[in-house]
């Protein structure tokens, strides 16, 4: 079966693949030396490159191929009690299922079509002004969050929101974006066309700054300059709050800051369910 947005097919064997009849030139190279080739491309290449012939389809579902895709520390985010009949299967199921890391307080996955790294930080991972103030914000658990615990805005007029997540453990040479992943309660108030700044960059430098919006008044007209939320696939909200470059040069331990902030206006606000941050490779324009 194809991936709907990527076009990979997904782990299992045989569904919806096309594997063409015809020879190939390659077709008389040793099935390993081919799986070699096919591993210095991409997870993508390697499904089309499994449709050329039959001797492509072999080798690319070979585990050297699959394995080259994996991140290097893969074992440890896979519970043992967790059995995979090929690295391509356990390469699926890192995109499809994220996994809990650091105490439960982040998640991890893969890009399907491309490998690169995925991260959510979670609100517990996260500097929420007054979030440990109950009489402000509240720790709920919810059956459709990925984490143990959510934040719950129960009002406040200083909204701020802050998560630092460090480049290494992000794939190399790759642009990011950055989203705030949250819902809206019924309660919800105190958004309507209030511009809230988002800010990302390197911790130490300034930021690249936008103006994002949680809500619009059904009776006005949109800021194009605003970023609006979306929905999710996976029923939450989400809004960019920028981008950046994963360079080389930001591979020594640096950190990227993200920033949620509406400090200005001040007006009391309820009724966000804030999950977290996720960070995710921008898509392609």
């Amino acid at each position: 079966m194809m991936a709907k947005n990527h076009g990979v097919e997904s782990s299992g064997e045989g569904r919806g693949k096309i594997v063409s009849d015809l020879s190939s030139p390659f077709d008389s190279f040793p099935e390993d030396c081919i799986s070699k080739i096919v591993s210095f491309t991409s997870p993508r290449d390697a499904c089309v490159a499994a449709t050329v012939s039959k001797a492509f389809e072999y080798a690319a579902k070979s585990d050297v191929v699959w394995e080259k895709f994996l991140p290097l520390e893969y074992a440890s985010l896979v519970p043992s009690s967790r059995h995979f009949s090929s690295k391509k299967e356990l390469y699926f199921a890192l995109c499809d299922e994220p996994v809990l890391i650091d105490d439960g307080t982040k998640s991890f996955w893969l890009e399907k079509a491309s490998g690169k790294r995925c991260i959510m930080l979670s609100a517990m991972n996260i500097s929420i002004i007054w979030g440990d103030t109950p009489q402000y914000w509240q720790w709920i658990t919810i059956p459709e969050a990925r984490f143990k615990s959510v934040a719950k805005l129960r009002h406040v007029c200083w909204f701020e929101i802050r998560g630092r997540v460090k480049t290494r453990v992000l794939s190399p040479i790759t642009r990011y974006s950055a989203y705030l992943v949250f819902k809206k309660t019924d309660s919800c108030y105190g958004f309507d066309d209030v511009a809230v700044e988002a800010g990302v960059g390197v911790v130490g430098h300034e930021a690249s700054t936008r103006t994002i919006c949680f809500e619009m008044d059904v009776d006005n007209e949109r800021d194009m300059s605003w970023i609006y939320p979306e929905e999710r696939e996976d029923g939450w909200m989400e809004v960019g709050l920028g981008e950046f470059f994963n360079g080389e040069e930001l591979m020594n331990g640096e950190e990227i800051e993200m920033s949620v902030l509406e400090t200005r206006d001040l007006g009391w606000k309820r009724g966000l369910i804030i999950q977290g941050i996720e960070i995710r490779p921008a898509k392609i324009q």
